[in-house]
């Protein structure tokens, strides 16, 4: 009875080890990366956002540019939109010939990502229109889905890097990088509502 109940746990081992390390899934040092990367940005947002009142929410520097409402809305919009993304292409067969098609590091996307020099035009379907009742509304919306999102980084098993999304502007990533993009995209459109409030016209309260 021992040696079957070693046998059992011996070979339950190996296929935890062979789960761990299957090809596609993270690794403790990407999985780290994600989630703290993740919770930075959603914390640099939420202090952003603290105690701004409906005059500061609301206003622009003209109006060609977006609020502070208007940069959240579209936060909260790309954070449910891009998370579907990335989970529909995880649900499709995984093509791994696509990888030599990644041209961008980790890094390079995040860098890229969050350079405020370059503007980008958002798709139709992430241009805000007042989709939320309140900024308070679009941050709570935000919230849901970026706690969610953390909660699937800490224990996915996932094949993220044999999965690859088409992006317009950066090309070729794997899922993994997908989900790094979903939060450098946060910390695009936070900087650009710390841009917003460091107008010397911005409203005092």
């Amino acid at each position: 009875m021992k040696k079957l109940l070693l046998a059992a746990i011996l070979f339950g081992g190996l296929l935890l080890t062979a789960f761990r390390v299957a090809p596609g899934t993270l690794t403790p040092d990407e999985r780290k990366y994600a989630v703290d990367y993740f919770l930075k940005t959603k914390a640099r947002l939420t202090k952003d956002l603290k105690g701004l009142s409906e005059a500061q929410l609301n206003w622009k520097t003209d109006t060609s540019r977006w609020s502070i409402y208007q940069c959240t809305e579209h936060i909260a919009l790309a954070e449910n939109v891009i998370f579907q993304w990335i989970q529909m292409t995880e649900h499709q067969p995984a093509t791994p010939e696509k990888r030599s098609e990644v041209k961008l590091t980790t890094e390079k996307l995040v860098s890229m990502t969050i350079d405020r020099s370059h503007k980008f035009q958002a798709p139709e379907m992430l241009r805000p229109e007042t989709k939320f009742p309140s900024t308070e509304a679009a941050l709570n919306a935000y919230t849901l889905r970026r706690d969610s999102t953390i909660a699937y980084l800490q224990t996915t098993q996932d094949d993220l890097k044999d999965h690859f999304l088409a992006h317009p502007l950066f090309g070729t990533m794997d899922l993994y990088q997908g989900l790094v993009f979903l939060a450098a995209h946060s910390e695009r459109h936070t900087l650009q509502i710390e841009e917003v409030m460091a107008d010397p016209n911005f409203p005092k309260h």
